[in-house]
């Protein structure tokens, strides 16, 4: 077997991963810099690249860019410690294997190499080798394990055309996902045309879809392409799918099975090749059990699935997302930029942001016009937002606390006294293995609080407690849960 190259300028990071590869006795060979990468490549190759984006003596993605000219079926994993969607789709659109988020669990790391390994037996990479692009202002904000999930599914689905359905609650970025597909789609110099479906009264949806013909009804004295027309050879968002009609549903059904519609009025079929991107925040399953929505629609809609995070699972990125809505609105207004103090950004953090990523952007708008001070402080946040805050339960990365009566939040040190005075307890009464018994009871809810907040699905839970897929999947077993 050919050795695993690692290149890094972090020692620390390469010693983890050759102690866990020795552990797996698995050949492997260390680099600190992609020149030395380069010289080596010219005599042999590695079974599986491991490389770092950013070091001083050469940068990861030009490195892949490289190893995918000369060696194309080589999988090459990137690792960064700066988890941004440029970073993800640039990585996967480089023709990356994977893409490894720093800090990484070890065990999930080794999981990912042998895949890498089988990748490079069946010699089926699948690189795809398009130019890095950068990031602006309207590109999404996250590095949070939810939303690193989003970044690897645009970048996997940046060579396709599939149709997608975005779901998540109001206010979480569905449109901005959806403008991040098609920047990063086979038809992004085509137009990205949207319509939201609850915006537009009933009566008006039809001719705003499909167009009419003139003097099709009263009042329609010129002809009007519609949103199909318009988005010809790009793609078409149509917000809040789920509020559309049931008798536009068969139209749109008719126009996503055979591409062709006709305008009111209209006598000759219309034939356009346009990507659809469609968006809820309802259930469209329990709408289709209840008569509401169609379910041949939905499976046409549904072919590519992603769910958007709400604010409240991904509450690390509360920070970063804060200070970068203070700096755009600053910059909207013609104004300094506000400075949030440690305090502000920790109680942000700990709000429940009903409206998600739209209401923080709104609260620092509020902040950046009403607020007299240069430095923002707890004292300054407006009160009915506080006062949502102390009613509803205290969210602490991704997990809820009961709230206390009198908007008093729980102490983080609460649960550690319960559990030093059930320890003092079970020790007076003579209990036998105390410590096996307290730390299995202290896993088991620890993994079933992680499998209720990603819905039972194992692999974001074990993302998201930073233990590795094979780990849960044992202490699942071990701990007879049910996921």
């Amino acid at each position: 077997m050919k050795p695993i190259w690692i290149v890094d300028d972090d020692q620390s990071i390469r010693w983890v991963l050759e102690k866990a590869l020795a552990r797996e006795n698995i050949p492997h060979k260390s680099f600190s810099n992609p020149n030395d990468v380069l010289n080596a490549l010219e005599k042999d190759a590695p079974q599986v690249l491991i490389s770092d984006i950013r070091m001083p003596r050469g940068n990861g993605l030009d490195l892949l860019q490289h190893v995918k000219a000369t060696h194309p079926n080589l999988p090459v994993i990137i690792m960064t410690a700066y988890s941004d969607l440029d970073s993800a789709v640039s990585s996967f659109q480089g023709g990356a294997f994977e893409y490894l988020t720093k800090p990484f669990d070890v065990e999930k790391a080794i999981e990912l190499i042998h895949r890498a390994v089988e990748q490079g037996i069946r010699n089926d990479s699948g690189a795809k080798e398009l130019t890095a692009w950068r990031q602006d202002a309207s590109e999404i904000i996250g590095q949070a394990p939810a939303m690193q999930e989003i970044f690897r599914a645009i970048g996997r689905l940046a060579q396709s055309s599939a149709t997608v359905l975005i779901t998540g609650e109001s206010g979480t970025g569905k449109e901005l996902v959806a403008h991040a597909l098609h920047k990063h789609s086979p038809s992004a110099k085509g137009p990205f045309v949207s319509l939201s479906t609850s915006a537009v009264p009933k009566d008006l949806l039809e001719s705003e879809l499909f167009g009419h013909e003139r003097g099709a009804f009263p009042g329609a004295q010129t002809l009007r392409r519609g949103r199909f027309e318009l988005a010809d050879g790009g793609t078409l968002f149509l917000g809040e799918v789920g509020d559309l009609p049931f008798e536009l549903q068969t139209r749109l059904l008719r126009v996503l099975s055979d591409g062709h519609f006709y305008r009111i009025g209209g006598q000759d079929p219309i034939k356009v090749n346009v990507r659809i991107i469609a968006s809820t925040h309802q259930n469209l399953d329990a709408k289709v059990a209840a008569g509401l929505f169609r379910e041949d629609l939905l499976h046409r809609l549904n072919v590519i699935r992603l769910r958007m995070p709400s604010l409240r699972e991904r509450s690390e990125d509360i920070p970063m997302l804060a200070r970068h809505f203070m700096l755009s609105c600053a910059k909207s207004l013609g104004v300094e930029p506000k400075k949030l103090s440690d305090e502000v950004l920790k109680e942000m953090s700990s709000m429940p942001f009903s409206g998600n990523v739209r209401q923080l952007e709104n609260l620092c708008h509020w902040l950046t016009v009403m607020t007299p001070a240069n430095i923002i402080g707890v004292s300054d946040l407006p009160a009915d937002i506080v006062a949502e805050a102390s009613e509803q339960p205290v969210i602490v990365h991704g997990e809820s606390s009961p709230s206390v009566p009198g908007g008093v939040k729980p102490s983080s040190t609460d649960w550690e006294s319960g559990l030093g005075r059930l320890a003092v307890k079970m020790l007076q009464d003579g209990d036998k293995e105390v410590y096996d018994v307290l730390c299995s009871r202290f896993e088991k809810a620890v993994l079933q609080a992680a499998l209720e907040v990603t819905r039972g699905r194992r692999v974001e839970a074990a993302q998201r407690l930073g233990i590795g897929r094979n780990t849960i999947t044992r202490k699942l077993q071990e701990l007879g849960i049910d996921d």
